[in-house]
């Protein structure tokens, strides 16, 4: 009876040293966490919140599309981006009219799509563009720089809307703006087409006699 009790006694003696073990152990790196060094760089969230604020299409800090150009050159390429994009409107416009006299709705839902969007580029184009002249006029390179790279921006956004709106009547784009193709022949290629059949010259032999003798 007393060993079972000594048994006992010593079975919860070693209960409770683990107990206290396992908390001193989970304690520890709590401790641990609470401490961080002065003048420490913040961690986690802290890092995940600084990202890039620049817009998805927009240069990239430090990017400017007209390096080495004058403020007027700057206000003459605004001047044909926009013209380059009013006449994307004008071939969305024709395309969509043409698609609702054939009555085809998923192409006229398409285009239709397509010309607001272009609108909306435009407007912001033409804003855009009174900005850049009223900075070149004021002597303003950087802000005449960064009126010059938004419309840059637009004017790219001006060329994908034109190459989506040609997917919408089934137009196949190899690449997006104007293109040209030319053909050169071959000066040592024959005149005559060798793959032309000519009519042979037929022999026809007289038939040999069935008999020679009369």
């Amino acid at each position: 009876m007393k060993l079972r009790n000594i048994g006992y006694a010593m079975g919860a003696s070693l209960a409770a040293v683990g107990i206290g073990h396992g908390l001193a152990v989970a304690q520890a790196p709590a401790g641990a966490a609470e401490e961080a060094p002065a003048g420490g760089e913040p961690t986690g969230g802290a890092q995940a919140g600084s990202g890039d604020p620049t817009p998805p299409g927009a240069p990239g800090p430090g990017a400017d599309p007209g390096s080495g150009m004058s403020p007027d050159q700057k206000v003459a390429a605004g001047e044909q981006f926009i013209t380059g994009m009013e006449s994307v409107r004008q071939q969305i416009r024709v395309e969509l009219e043409e698609s609702r006299q054939r009555r085809d709705v998923v192409k006229t839902l398409c285009l239709n799509d397509k010309l607001n969007q272009i609108d909306v580029t435009l407007r912001s184009a033409g804003e855009r563009s009174r900005a850049l002249k009223s900075a070149a006029s004021a002597g303003d390179n950087g802000q005449a720089s960064h009126e010059f790279t938004i419309m840059s921006v637009l004017n790219q956004r001006g060329q994908q809307l034109d190459a989506e709106a040609k997917q919408c009547v089934g137009k196949e784009v190899g690449m997006v703006g104007e293109s040209s193709a030319s053909m050169e022949v071959n000066p040592n290629l024959p005149l005559e087409d060798p793959t032309e059949l000519r009519n042979p010259t037929l022999i026809v032999e007289p038939p040999q006699c069935a008999s020679c003798f009369r």
